[in-house]
């Protein structure tokens, strides 16, 4: 077959000329992967082509390849992509113990062969889904799925994939739950935005590396309507309750509509209300748990930002110094005439080259018009951002300093983030010791730089270092008595993330709710996904779920959702009314699960996180590994649950 002289696009025709210059732009290892995936030739990462390792979280573009190399594989990938285009290529069927290997060189770093499988996943050469045993048609069958968030949204589409009938109830006007209720200024991504998206539909088109909530907002739109389940959503309604009926072995969900109640059946419930969507007030004099106060100005959470406040020329007090202050101060300081910011912890913060960078153009045609191009480049801040932190946050017990960090590797961790943050302090050298940590890093989630250090040394920013003890009508009182007159207040102080599933009240088979199973702050799941006593319940992003060495939620989303789209599946055979994990299953994996937690960081008793209760056990974190959670995973083993016959 003859080449053709353009490169085929949905979109149109676009010309050798323009891809060409695109690839000027390419990540060049990701590239060079693309080039041995299309045409089975090694010899593109191998020898004078070996991409050499680049500085740590750097996307290496050049691979550190003179001019020369990279112009030789610049012209072979253009080559490539026009024989494809043309039918006359066919790409290489690669092994995942080949995936693993190619990323592996280009990384320039060692990736155990046990990867293989799941690379080939999120690369889209091994489907993630399952098949579901062949079942009649039960016309009166059906899910009901609570929330329209990322993870809700994950399970709608596999269930409508599947052909099984669901509902979604939606508290909010519209989807994508905490994207759609975050509107503060700077609100973003700390995850790098290409991991940011779903394996089965990935976006291609961002325009950052690391997006504001903007564009992932429309992300989420655009995955509700071009997979058609926003006609299956409630939106505006919220579940109250849901009570599971032993005879009928349904679950009966009440609902809320404009203040109307009603009732739901369903054959099973997934929970997919996530982790960050009730905002959490600290317990300070003035200030209610429902986030009323007795200042006499505005006063708001991030999480509930009320953009017609006005900041300009006004002195404003943001409480808290996490994820969601760290992105709000830098941007607000040119705005506000002074901020005052309360810190009641410390926080590591790692430096990215590319966290404020706009994707360029020709990278962005690429992604779009290079065969799996995109799902290569992905397969990087998979790694670098995921498993690869792993090892540094066990505990090493013959550590001889764990009063600044857990081991070695994580000892160097702290040495380069201790010079990064003084270098960035620049001449105000006396603010150190007000921003430098005295836990070990990564004991709390890691932030990303956002110019927070830098944004402390202005003259128009204060940092103030001790407790908050009331708010009263115009001013913050600290706890040695020092006041702050202030015209706004804004609580940058996260979420009741402790309270799964709150304020809903889900009764199981004995009648016991969630509440009382779990107690106030100490919530449990067989593989963060299922409970005793309450049958065909399944929760996404449930308790001990969240891979605090870093990656992405998306990634754990899609294992649960695998793993929940399997007992859906056994609950449609006739034979099959109720699927329940089995108590012993339950506490053994939670035994495990405790041993395992306790031999990570966030068990280090210097600090305070929002993964530990009071009781110090760490309910939010996972101490797996994503090869592990997704092994754990893979594969629903019916004798770990007890089966209701119809």
């Amino acid at each position: 077959m003859p080449q053709s002289d353009s490169i085929g696009s949905a979109d149109g025709e676009v010309d050798d000329a323009t891809l060409r210059s695109a690839m000027e732009d390419a990540n060049l290892p990701s590239l060079q992967a693309t080039l041995v995936h299309l045409t089975g030739d090694r010899s593109w990462i191998e020898g004078e082509y070996r991409p050499r390792p680049g500085p740590p979280l750097d996307d290496n573009d050049s691979s550190g390849l003179p001019p020369e190399r990279q112009t030789e594989i610049r012209d072979a990938a253009l080559d490539a992509v026009r024989r494809y285009r043309a039918g006359a290529l066919v790409p290489s069927a690669l092994t995942p113990d080949q995936v693993a290997e190619i990323l592996e060189i280009t990384l320039g770093e060692e990736v155990p062969p046990e990867y293989g499988p799941l690379l080939a996943e999120e690369l889209g050469v091994r489907s993630r889904d399952v098949e579901l045993p062949p079942a009649p048609a039960a016309e009166d069958f059906s899910v009901l799925v609570i929330g329209s968030g990322l993870s809700g949204l994950c399970a709608a589409i596999k269930l409508q994939q599947a052909g099984i009938a669901y509902q979604v109830i939606e508290k909010n006007p519209t989807v994508g739950g905490t994207w759609h209720e975050n509107v503060y200024p700077g609100c973003g991504v700390d995850t790098p935005s290409h991991l940011y998206s779903f394996s089965f539909d990935m976006n291609v088109g961002w325009d950052r590396y690391f997006a504001k909530r903007g564009q992932v907002s429309e992300y989420l739109e655009r995955l509700a309507d071009d997979h058609d389940v926003r006609k299956h959503i409630r939106f505006s309604t919220e579940v109250e309750r849901a009570d599971w009926d032993d005879e009928a072995s349904r679950w009966v969900v009440g609902v809320v509509e404009g203040g109307r109640r009603e009732t739901i059946t369903a054959n099973a419930v997934i929970s997919a209300v996530g982790q960050v969507n009730r905002p959490s007030f600290p317990p300070i004099d003035g200030v209610e748990a429902t986030g009323e106060t007795v200042f006499a100005g505005p006063a708001m959470h991030t999480a509930a930002w009320d953009p017609s406040v006005e900041l300009a020329g006004k002195r404003v007090a943001v409480i808290g110094t996490g994820a969601s202050s760290m992105q709000l101060v830098p941007r607000i300081v040119d705005e506000a005439e002074q901020v005052v910011v309360f810190q009641r912890s410390k926080q590591w913060a790692l430096p990215h080259p590319k966290y404020t960078s706009e994707v360029p153009a020709g990278v962005k045609l690429l992604m779009a018009e290079v065969p799996f191009y995109a799902h290569w480049y992905r397969l990087r801040p998979f790694w670098n951002f995921g498993d690869r932190l792993h090892p540094s946050l066990q505990i090493d017990p013959e550590w001889e300093h764990p009063e600044r960090s857990v081991n070695a590797a994580n000892d160097k961790h702290r040495k380069f983030l201790t010079k990064y943050i003084s270098s960035e302090l620049g001449d105000r050298q006396d603010l150190l010791d007000a921003c430098l940590p005295d836990y070990p890093p990564y004991g709390k989630r890691p932030l990303i730089d956002n110019g927070w250090y830098r944004t402390m040394t202005r003259d128009d920013v204060e940092l103030v270092t001790e407790s908050v003890a009331r708010l009263e009508a115009d001013r913050v009182v600290t706890a040695s008595g020092a006041e702050y007159p202030v015209d706004v207040v804004v609580f940058a102080t996260g979420f009741r993330i402790l309270q799964f599933l709150a304020p809903m009240e889900i009764h199981g088979r004995s009648g016991r709710t969630l509440r009382e199973t779990w107690g106030t702050d100490d919530a449990r799941a067989y593989l963060g996904v299922t409970v005793p006593d309450f049958p065909n319940l399944f929760m996404l992003n449930g308790p001990n779920t969240f891979a605090g060495h870093g990656g992405s939620a998306i990634i754990a989303t899609e294992f649960q959702t695998r793993y929940a789209m399997q007992l859906i599946g056994r609950l449609m055979q006739p034979d099959t009314a109720a699927v329940e994990v089995r108590e012993d299953v339950f506490w053994d994996y939670n035994r495990e699960l405790d041993a395992a937690l306790d031999r990570t960081i966030w068990s280090h008793r210097g600090m305070t996180n929002y993964f530990r209760n009071d009781a110090g056990r760490i309910v939010v974190s996972s101490p797996w590994k994503y090869v592990d959670y997704w092994q754990r995973t893979l594969a629903a083993d019916p004798d770990e649950y007890r089966v209701d016959a119809t």
